[in-house]
């Protein structure tokens, strides 16, 4: 089989296409054809091993795993004989932001909760787009108690998470205000965003308004710089550790002093969060951004993309584009 493969940490020119041994599943696991992957932030990160705590995980010296890939959507192909949870032809996504191997032709799973039924009616590539950035954002507002009528101001709305997430706040009844580029006011506009921000004409610190919550889905913002943003008791959440790692210390500290406060959003569930979008999608509530897509041969190509912090949602592997 193809597969995406490291053997050091570095930038893109590292990942080699390499002819590897199709893997064969055990009695407790099953072997997925992979259709559609995506290439997301945890996966360059990952890459890099940046920040350095990423090597605890991946390997201090190089890579434990050298197939990349967090997420995936495919076809069951084989089924180990105790399995009974999956059938051969059943379609299946999943995400494990510590390494799936999936940026590969086949892959073998054996723990079930990272992976599920695919959402009726979806695509492989939009149930591949499903996956990680969605399973962040529910783990930002996983946070926080969501309430009717509050107010959520959403920095970045046209990334994966971005995307996912004020979606998932307009489907919990929020008031949402959000940021984006200016090529990107359409799409936006298109998630239900109540008021948006062109952030490239437009300081979004000086509105005048404040909000329960602000989330900053791009990690490209500070506690300090978003306090203006947010109600006395307001709470504020980064996709990143903050320029100084300070965030989770911020969020140790902050909530004692009953004011506006910082919670750090450590991810968890990817179960639950798998079915919360695959209950979303068969409702028609929530549609995943696809930026572009690439070839697994061309796979390097997706990763430079991707690091220059300009994609639009979701950037997709196809593993049937030769």
């Amino acid at each position: 089989m193809k597969a995406a493969v490291y053997y050091e940490y570095g930038n893109p020119d590292v990942i080699k296409v390499e002819d590897l041994p199709k893997p064969v599943p055990a009695d407790d696991e099953i072997l997925i054809r992979v259709l559609a992957t995506t290439v997301n932030r945890t996966d360059c990160a990952r890459l890099r091993a940046v920040p350095f705590i990423m090597r605890f995980f991946t390997g201090l010296t190089r890579p434990s795993n050298p197939i990349l890939g967090t997420d995936f959507a495919g076809v069951v192909e084989e089924v180990g004989r105790s399995v009974t949870a999956f059938r051969i032809g059943d379609q299946v996504f999943g995400l494990n932001d510590q390494g799936m191997g999936s940026q590969a032709e086949y892959m073998v799973c054996g723990n079930f909760k990272f992976i599920s039924h695919m959402p009726k009616s979806a695509s492989f590539r939009q149930a591949a787009a499903s996956a990680e950035g969605a399973h962040y954002a529910i783990n930002f507002i996983n946070k926080v108690k969501l309430g009717k009528d509050q107010r959520a101001f959403v920095h970045g709305a046209s990334g994966a998470i971005g995307s996912a997430m004020v979606q998932l706040l307009k489907y919990h009844g929020l008031h949402v205000t959000a940021t984006c580029s200016h090529k990107n006011l359409g799409l936006v506009a298109s998630l239900g965003v109540d008021h948006i921000i062109d952030y490239e004409k437009e300081d979004f610190r000086a509105i005048g308004e404040t909000f329960d919550y602000v989330f900053d889905a791009v990690g490209k913002s500070t506690f300090g710089e978003c306090k203006v943003l947010l109600k006395p008791t307001g709470t504020y959440i980064s996709s990143e550790l903050g320029p100084k790692n300070q965030n989770p210390l911020l969020a140790l500290v902050t909530p004692l002093t009953g004011g506006k406060q910082v919670k750090f959003p450590f991810p968890y569930d990817i179960k639950e969060s798998l079915s919360l979008i695959k209950k979303m999608m068969e409702e028609g509530k929530f549609e995943p951004l696809i930026d572009r897509e690439y070839s697994l041969a061309d796979i390097a190509k997706a990763y430079a993309y991707v690091e220059t912090g300009q994609k639009t949602g979701n950037v997709i592997i196809n593993l049937l584009l030769k």
